[in-house]
C-alpha cells in the first residue's frame, strides 16, 4: 500500500525557462554554451553528494577558459532561475490533505538546495526533503533511495517515486520503491493516471 509520494524537482515540480541551462548560458558563454555547460555538469557531480563547492567549481572553469563574466550572476542564471509549476504545487497540497506523506527527492548541490528550501519554500511544501547533498548519495544510486526511505521513516515499498529520468526510476525500483517515469511535458492528467494505477487518488 502506497503511503508516501517522493517527487523529483527538475522536470517534475519545476523548470528552468528560456531553454534550460544551455539556453540561459548563451548570452554569457556564446557558441561554447553547450560545451561549457557539459563541463559544469561534470564538475557538479561531487557537489551533488555533498563534496566540494559548486560556486568555486564554476569560477575555476571560467578562469581556466579565460571567460570574463560575473560568476555570481552566471551561477544565479544557470541554477537559480527556477520556475515552480503551480499545478504541481497544488497536487502536492491535495495529496498531503488526502493523508499521504509527500516528499522531495532530488539531486542538488548545497547552494541550490538552500535556495529551494528558503526562497522557494520547499521545506513548508513537503513533509520530508531528501536532497542528495544531505544524503551523501545521488540518484540513481540505490544508496540514495535507501537513505531517502530511512529519512521518510517507512518501508521502501510504501513509497511511490516519480522522476523524469528512466535511470533514476530504475534505481528506485532496485531499492524496493515503486517508481514511475513522468515529466511535465507528459501533462498532469497522465500523472494522475499513474498515481491512480498505484491506488493513489488526489
Amino acid at each position: 500500500m502506497i503511503r508516501h509520494l517522493l517527487l523529483d524537482a527538475d522536470g517534475v515540480l519545476q523548470t528552468i525557462p528560456g531553454g534550460g541551462q544551455v539556453g540561459r548560458a548563451g548570452p554569457y558563454l556564446g557558441a561554447r554554451s553547450a560545451e561549457l555547460v557539459d563541463q559544469l555538469w561534470a564538475a557538479e557531480q561531487p557537489a551533488l553528494r555533498g563534496d566540494g563547492d559548486m560556486e568555486l567549481a564554476l569560477r575555476g572553469i571560467l578562469d581556466r577558459h579565460g571567460i570574463e563574466v560575473d560568476p555570481d550572476e552566471l551561477y544565479a542564471e544557470l541554477w537559480l532561475s527556477i520556475r515552480t509549476v503551480p499545478a504541481m504545487v497544488d497536487l502536492v497540497r491535495r495529496a498531503r490533505a488526502a493523508g499521504y506523506g509527500v516528499h522531495l527527492g532530488t539531486n542538488q548541490h548545497r547552494q541550490r538546495a538552500a535556495y529551494m528550501r528558503e526562497t522557494l519554500g520547499y521545506d513548508d511544501l513537503f513533509d520530508v526533503s531528501c536532497y542528495s547533498c544531505d544524503l551523501g548519495a545521488a540518484k540513481p544510486e540505490v544508496a540514495y533511495f535507501r537513505r531517502a526511505a530511512a529519512r521518510i521513516g517507512d518501508d521502501p515499498a510504501s513509497v511511490l517515486f516519480v522522476d523524469d529520468l528512466a535511470g533514476n526510476v530504475a534505481g528506485a525500483r532496485a531499492a524496493g520503491l515503486r517508481a514511475e517515469q513522468w515529466d511535465l511535458e507528459s501533462g498532469l492528467p497522465r500523472l494522475v493516471e499513474l498515481l491512480a494505477d498505484h491506488g493513489v487518488h488526489v
